[in-house]
């Protein structure tokens, strides 16, 4: 459109924009009018002045193809799957990326995340406080405290990690699926509670009660055809009732003083008896071998007797001057004595101490003196 400069006009050519001249001040616009003009207009930009030819092949072409990308094409995210209801029956799954489908009503797409784990709380719940970026717990007394086989209360807070298995079933079997895992959780923790002491859930089982509550919950959800897969149950907080948390702790610290004196004396009891033992088993070998020295010491004096007796027999002077000149000298050897010749001791003066002559000098210490 020229742009005219003409004072009163405002700019543009015969009045005040481009549908027109504007109302004078007072008088109300007439829409019938705008709408004709408006047409006119576009009249004028198309070529022949009339809407048609290959301008509107093209924006039909166009609109066509916008309605029908839009219309027959979903979109599913990595982290999802698409499943298809025409006119409200399953009838196929769709992958993640661009897919076909029949537009509203005849088919519609359900969206669930098949990858995202999900976690339930129960007997507590969180809440994060965005200002400091802390995270405060709440206890849920009504869900968290149990009864324990040996009829003690538990105070037990627990989580449960989950996600999709089956899509299908998820979507069409169970029409809470939250509510579901949650209630199934809860009631599964107190069943396997119920079914044990409360020392070793606070103590060493924690693990194993982790495990027993998994698979219990895993086969519940299975017989209601949930779709569900349980990836984890862990135990948040194993305690006593706040009311009686101090007394249970005195009697906790009791049965581990109780414990450390018997594994004291076990300790001891595997040290002593094992010297006992010993100082037994030598004193049978000192005996066994003080047995064997007698018997092998018997054997050799009678067959030494033997031995002289078959001499004997051989010869029974010669055998009887042995035995006296060696009977003599093992009893002669022991005893201090002087021999004195007939022949040269007639010159011996009688009272000679020849006795104390014999005695042997005293020892000598190491200082040189004498003892």
């Amino acid at each position: 459109m020229p742009w005219s400069n003409q004072s009163g006009g405002g700019g543009w050519k015969g009045g005040g924009g481009p549908w027109g001249p504007r109302p004078s001040p007072g008088q109300q616009p007439d829409l019938e009018e705008i709408l004709r003009r408006s047409q006119d207009r576009l009249r004028q930009a198309m070529p022949g002045g009339r809407i048609g030819g290959p301008f509107a092949v093209l924006l039909a072409v166009v609109l066509i193809a916008l309605v029908g990308f839009f219309g027959f094409t979903v979109r599913v995210n990595p982290d999802e799957l698409g499943i298809v209801l025409r006119f409200g029956e399953y009838i196929r799954q769709l992958p993640p990326g661009l897919n076909f489908r029949w537009p509203y009503p005849i088919e519609q797409v359900e969206l669930p995340k098949v990858t995202r784990i999900n976690r339930i709380e129960v007997g507590m719940r969180g809440s994060s406080d965005t200002r400091d970026a802390t995270t405060t717990v709440r206890d849920v007394p009504e869900e968290s405290l149990m009864l324990t086989g040996d009829e003690n209360i538990v105070d037990i807070d627990f989580v449960v990690f989950w996600q999709i298995n089956d899509a299908p079933d998820y979507l069409f079997n169970i029409q809470n699926p939250e509510g579901t895992v949650k209630a199934v959780a809860e009631s599964s923790m107190r069943e396997i509670v119920g079914q044990n002491d409360i020392e070793p859930i606070l103590t060493a089982a924690r693990a194993k009660t982790e495990a027993s509550v998994q698979q219990l919950i895993q086969r519940i959800l299975d017989s209601y055809g949930a779709g569900i897969r349980v990836v984890q149950v862990q135990l948040q907080k194993v305690d006593p009732p706040a009311q009686v948390i101090d007394a249970f702790r005195d009697v906790q610290a009791a049965r581990a003083d109780q414990e450390r004196l018997q594994n004291e004396a076990q300790a001891y009891a595997n040290r002593v008896i094992p010297e006992a033992r010993g100082e037994a088993e030598r004193i049978l070998q000192a005996a066994q071998g003080y047995r064997d020295k007698v018997i092998a010491e018997a054997k050799g004096e009678a067959d030494r007797f033997i031995k002289v007796l078959e001499q004997y027999q051989k010869a029974p002077g010669v055998t009887r001057q042995r035995i006296f000149i060696d009977t003599m000298q093992e009893v002669l050897s022991k005893t201090d004595k002087i021999i004195i010749d007939d022949k040269g001791g007639a010159g011996v003066v009688p009272y000679l101490p020849l006795n104390e002559l014999q005695r042997r000098a005293p020892p000598v210490t190491q200082e040189g003196g004498q003892q």
